[in-house]
């Protein structure tokens, strides 16, 4: 249906600046002396057309695509950090149920305090949040007391802590809760046959999760990290050695089977470098044979 002007419309209407401007202004002036009445169809499709063709109106983002790993670059700098001794590692026993991780029980040891401020110095000395940083600790009470030691030496405000609820969990070895730290070596031995391997189940609520598992919780947090922010400095800080190996695994192209190569002490700082495989122990003769690392069965 066709619309006709009103005769009440006098005033001659304000010229648009924008690209809109030769489409529409001649419309409207058509309809502001009263030469010509105007199709409302015909104008909304003034408008879709310009649209379609400004590119002011239509700005183009730059994609960076889906995270992979190993990446091809990283939009990011970034340190991992292993949080200091728990009270349950001073015991000498596994803790892994995240039911416990916001636990007092699962805060630093007075020797973890202690391994925590040498991180911070650690990270201080090696400039990491000269120029602001992110700390991510994961929400494991050892790993949040961590972050704050962190910020505090590097004189980093409270704000820039962001609590990472799950991707950081220590990682979950079922059967293998509250024994001593020494079973561990069977663990990691079950590792080095398949990434896959998972520790036999319990139910306690205690998850049993393979290096797989892992590795699909730190490539998950990387394609939150390399989407939302850039050109930044992360600090990682994991409760465990396990997420931090897999993780710097991932990244150079490690064969999985091989993570515990890569171990973290607690407190110990390591830059991320994806130009250069760190140096690793040397692993059984014949024993690692990887087409397409990271992900090897």
């Amino acid at each position: 249906m066709a619309v006709t002007t009103s005769s009440s419309i006098t005033a001659p209407l304000p010229r648009l600046s924008s690209p809109l401007s030769s489409i529409i202004t001649p419309a409207f002036q058509n309809l502001n002396h009263g030469l010509k009445p105007i199709n409302r169809r015909q104008l909304l499709n003034a408008i879709s057309i310009s649209i379609s063709i400004s590119p002011i109106l239509t700005p183009v983002a730059g994609a960076r695509g889906l995270f992979q790993m190993p990446p091809v670059r990283l939009s990011n700098r970034y340190f991992l950090v292993r949080a200091g001794e728990s009270e349950f590692e001073s015991l000498g026993i596994i803790n892994t149920n995240p039911v416990a991780k916001t636990s007092v029980d699962s805060g630093l040891s007075d020797k973890g305090k202690k391994q925590t401020l040498k991180a911070a110095l650690d990270l201080k000395a090696m400039g990491a949040c000269d120029n602001g940083c992110w700390i991510w600790p994961s929400i494991t009470q050892r790993a949040y007391q961590a972050a704050e030691i962190i910020a505090a030496v590097n004189g980093i405000s409270r704000s820039y802590i962001v609590p990472e609820y799950s991707f950081l969990d220590a990682r979950g070895l079922g059967a293998y809760e509250g024994k001593k730290l020494e079973a561990l070596s069977e663990v990691y031995e079950s590792d080095t046959i398949s990434p896959r391997n998972k520790p036999p189940p319990i139910d306690d609520g205690t998850p049993n999760e393979s290096v797989s598992d892992v590795f699909v919780r730190v490539t998950q947090l990387m394609s939150i990290l390399e989407t939302q922010y850039s050109e930044e400095t992360i600090v990682i800080v994991s409760p465990d050695s396990d997420n931090l190996t897999i993780l710097q695994a991932g990244l150079v192209g490690l064969d999985l089977r091989r993570h515990r190569d890569l171990s973290f002490g607690p407190g110990e700082v390591r830059f991320v470098d994806t130009s250069s495989i760190p140096t690793y122990k040397q692993p059984a003769s014949a024993l690692y044979k990887c087409v397409n690392p990271p992900i090897c069965t």
